[in-house]
């Protein structure tokens, strides 16, 4: 880690699960806007202009990138490109991603789109305004409720999360997810 010395390791005592981890990276950023981005995740090209433009527009946003999926067997990066679509969730709590209403359609489909739910792991939100919302509830232990949390907090207090159009972002999902994600 020399070659990037603003780049802070930080080590737990303990293992802390993913959320409390996530909560202790947020309290020691130092900066305007917090990213969050898994570890399974490949950034494309220019992936961090255009959500940090949109929370300079207004800091009580949450800007989701549009979710592209890279193949877990072959690394086949497959594109949504044009294929806009929202995050939602059935009566068994379950992440999907659904079409937008054609009424709600954009002319320009780059165009940034709002969503009832969003991706929990995969966001950039202005630091101060994600300490407002109160954070991740540190009794989450695992994947799977965050985004439910943060997209209702946001919801009640703002409107809905914003999500981005252009394609930026690829976790390279195992079948399990994948099947949890249609």
């Amino acid at each position: 880690m020399a070659l990037f010395p603003s780049v802070r390791i930080l080590r737990t005592k303990k293992r802390e699960g993913l959320i409390r981890t996530r909560m202790l990276g947020a309290s020691a950023a130092t900066g305007d806007v917090i990213t969050f981005l898994d570890s399974h995740c490949e950034a494309n090209v220019n992936w961090l202009p255009p959500l940090l433009d949109r929370i300079a527009r207004n800091r009580k946003t949450i800007v989701c990138p549009m979710i592209d999926v890279i193949d877990h067997d072959d690394f086949r990066y497959e594109t949504q490109a044009g294929d806009a679509m929202r995050g939602a969730f059935d009566w068994e709590m379950y992440y999907k991603r659904i079409p937008i209403p054609p009424e709600l359609q954009k002319a320009d489909p780059s165009d940034p789109f709002e969503s009832p739910v969003m991706a929990g792991g995969l966001f950039a939100v202005d630091r101060k305004w994600f300490w407002e919302l109160g954070g991740y509830d540190p009794g989450l232990e695992i994947w799977g409720g965050e985004q439910y949390e943060i997209s209702f907090k946001v919801s009640q207090l703002f409107g809905s999360p914003l999500l981005l159009a252009t394609p930026a972002l690829a976790p390279v999902l195992r079948v399990l997810q994948l099947l949890l994600l249609r």
